[in-house]
């Protein structure tokens, strides 16, 4: 039997800041705060899911749009705590980035950048053999890239 795997349910990120991650996924990016929770991180399953002991998290459930397959993120932090390790690169081994379809990377890129958003490099980095940018990257607070991809057209 294989999974069956439906789609993805969510993507979660540990943040050192929550206000600052909210400022930027629910404020600069739309997505829309759907639960706001402390959580027991001492008891149930979550401690075997820790590298180090925290007593509680917030955990912000966040979403983009209407319908069961809107792409939804998790953002936690650990109140009195801080993170342990560093945003990671395209070369190194975990979750890298995280990555979101757009209608139009360019016009969404000066949109961002002027509102202060911070690039991974210059926007027209990422471009292609017709001089668009289709795809570009991110920092959030924390220095995590997030991806944005324009389809390609047909």
């Amino acid at each position: 039997m294989t999974a069956q795997v439906s789609r993805m349910s969510h993507v979660a990120i540990c943040v050192s800041n929550m206000e600052a991650s909210l400022a930027f996924y629910r404020d600069l990016l739309g997505f829309t705060v759907i639960l706001d929770q402390m959580q027991d991180t001492t008891e149930g399953g979550l401690p075997y899911v820790y590298k180090n002991t925290h007593a509680q998290r917030r955990a912000g459930h966040l979403k983009y749009g209407g319908g069961d397959s809107a792409p939804r993120l998790v953002v936690t932090e650990h109140p009195g705590d801080p993170p342990d390790g560093e945003p990671i690169k395209l070369d190194q081994i975990g979750i890298s980035h995280v990555a979101f379809t757009v209608p139009n990377v360019e016009v969404l890129a000066r949109e961002l950048v002027a509102k202060g958003a911070r690039t991974s490099g210059p926007i027209d980095a990422f471009h292609d053999a017709e001089g668009r940018i289709t795809t570009v990257y991110f920092l959030d607070p924390d220095g995590m890239l997030v991806q944005f991809d324009q389809p390609p057209r047909r």
